[in-house]
């Protein structure tokens, strides 16, 4: 079982998400089950970012953690801060996704400007991560982390565009994080709309020229992602984490099975809205 040993920093965001050095030795942005939006976002980032990660999308490591009592009570700053009210963070097991590099030596990045957004060297996974986010219902907008790779072209990922001269690797690559939105929340519902899981720039889409562009990962979301599949990650998820209502996973497991052929005319749906997000769409075949 991983667990925490160190408390780093307090994250940003909504879940009030906190980085810690575990026993591995690796560093882990932990979300924990009292946090103020839902028990169930553990749930949905375990859930949500190993299927994403079947679908071959450039996700970080996820894992469960136990946090003991004594750690939160040795750290003051190991708390959920709530309008009128600080309380400890809840003992246990926790979501953890771990965080690429040293937090001292790397840099990430949550936002690139446009003229840089064309040095992501993995930029056609956003096409990818749509169908992922339209499959699932993602209610949040798509979160994302950039970082400047250090390797050397020979480190280049298969598929990755070249930069001239020299052919030298792309500088940037991007992460998707944050599934917690997934499945509408602590909802486990599928209001579906067609803005919902698109990210907030449309040149990350300028790659998409026809529902072909989505091709690869809705095959694999066919061939991938079958009822076993779910099974086996659903038996991957604490049990305290969705209050030991498995009736409630199931219908979600089902929901999520019966929503796949669905993909398709909620990619179609997005691409007639009126914010236009796929700039370089050309056909409808």
């Amino acid at each position: 079982m991983l667990r925490a040993i160190e408390h780093i920093r307090r994250m940003r965001g909504g879940a009030q998400a906190h980085l810690m050095r575990c026993s591995d030795g690796n560093y882990y942005v932990v979300k924990f089950q009292n946090n103020p939006q839902h028990l169930r976002i553990l749930v949905n980032e375990l859930l949500g970012t190993r299927l994403a990660s079947r679908l071959g999308l450039p996700t970080t490591p996820v894992a469960v953690v136990e946090v003991s009592r004594e750690l939160i009570q040795l750290t003051e700053e190991l708390c959920m801060e709530l309008a009128r009210s600080r309380t400890p963070c809840t003992a246990g097991l926790q979501f953890g996704s771990r965080y690429p590099d040293d937090p001292r030596r790397l840099v990430l990045h949550d936002f690139l400007p446009d003229e840089k957004l064309r040095e992501v060297a993995n930029l056609h996974d956003f096409a990818g991560m749509l169908v992922f986010d339209k499959w699932t219902c993602n209610t949040n907008g798509r979160q994302t982390l950039f970082f400047e790779e250090k390797s050397s072209a020979s480190t280049a990922a298969p598929g990755d565009h070249p930069r001239a001269p020299g052919n030298s690797p792309l500088p940037y690559r991007t992460l998707m994080i944050d599934q917690g939105f997934c499945f509408n929340a602590g909802e486990w519902n599928f209001p579906d709309a067609p803005l919902r899981g698109l990210y907030a720039r449309n040149r990350v889409y300028e790659s998409v020229t026809g529902m072909e562009s989505f091709g690869p990962w809705l095959e694999r979301l066919e061939h991938r992602i079958t009822e076993r599949v779910l099974a086996e990650l659903a038996g991957e998820i604490p049990p305290e984490w969705y209050a030991d209502d498995y009736d409630a996973v199931l219908r979600l497991l089902e929901q999520l099975q019966r929503r796949r052929t669905r993909v398709p005319e909620l990619l179609l749906s997005a691409k007639s809205s009126s914010r236009q997000p796929f700039p370089y769409w050309v056909r409808d075949s």
